[in-house]
């Protein structure tokens, strides 16, 4: 089958690709999505092409035992639908670079093209940043024709994000922010999270804007003293991460830590927010800023 531009056969291999999909306007061009894409109506009904080896339904430590061992033994965390895909035929399949853990990457899907009848164009995302974010709706855009209306929801954005500077830049204090996107162990948030605190208003001495996640030493967030704690477990709703909140509670001088004597422990969704680089991360800074907010001015 020939390549068509714009591709008229799109399989996304990630939520958040397939989020700046359906802010194009390009929803009825999706052939097949990923086992993590779950947003509403025709997307439900289409195809899955991944699946993940991680136990979705086990505690936390264990999801998280479960990571490292396969990373450390060099295997992928999911596995690809070659048969579903060969049958499907797309003509553009997007897939992303920043995070092995997070969803299918190059590597899985070059093992996979060869065998493919029709060899379809590979795009690949690599944001770091919410900046890396509004570059890959324009990726996106120029790799389907819809240039125009990719710059102009970045520009959409960029505005939204604008209001926000405004408000938070009139508050005398920006409180110190534990941001966690797991917590047992506990993880800080990484790459554009501490930079949504920033924006947010707040400050955040436990991750470095730009830079992955990393696993926290209990001393590190005792020595931080955080006056906020937001909790946003990376694909987890809120209900599943408030779960896990009993776990932190159980780490010596949880009690005394200022968002403990305050009652400022926030438990946001990690599934829709903050884990998914396209236009849903404004939403994350709009949450985000409405938390930080609350009682800051």
């Amino acid at each position: 089958m020939p390549i068509s531009y714009p591709p008229e056969r799109i399989a996304s291999l990630l939520p958040s690709a397939t989020e700046i999909v359906r802010a194009l306007g390009l929803e009825a061009s999706l052939v097949a999505v990923s086992h993590s894409c779950d947003f509403p109506g025709r997307i439900e009904s289409l195809p899955r092409v991944t699946r993940t080896r991680v136990p979705k339904a086990a505690p936390s430590g264990e999801i998280d035992a479960v990571v490292r061992d396969c990373l450390t033994q060099g295997e992928s965390l999911y596995e690809i639908d070659v048969e579903a895909l060969d049958r499907l035929q797309p003509d553009l399949v997007i897939t992303q670079a920043l995070c092995e853990v997070c969803a299918v990457g190059p590597g899985e899907l070059s093992r996979v093209i060869p065998a493919l009848q029709s060899v379809p164009e590979v795009l690949t995302l690599e944001p770091h940043t919410l900046e890396g974010a509004f570059q890959s709706i324009v990726e996106v855009g120029r790799a389907t024709g819809r240039v125009e209306e990719a710059e102009s929801l970045v520009a959409s954005l960029r505005c939204r994000v604008a209001a926000i500077r405004v408000r938070t830049a009139r508050r005398s204090v920006r409180p110190r922010v534990g941001f966690l996107e797991w917590i047992d162990p506990p993880m800080c948030g990484g790459h554009w999270n501490p930079e949504l605190v920033e924006l947010a208003g707040g400050r955040d001495g436990l991750g470095r804007a730009g830079q992955p996640s990393r696993t926290l030493r209990w001393e590190e967030i005792l020595e931080f003293q955080p006056e906020v704690l937001v909790l946003a477990c990376c694909g987890y709703t809120a209900e599943r991460t408030g779960r896990d909140v009993a776990l932190l509670r159980q780490h010596p001088g949880f009690a005394d830590l200022p968002c403990s004597r305050t009652g400022r422990i926030y438990v946001l969704d990690g599934v829709t927010r903050f884990s998914r680089p396209g236009p849903g991360l404004v939403d994350s800074l709009e949450a985000l800023a409405a938390v930080l907010g609350a009682g800051a001015d």
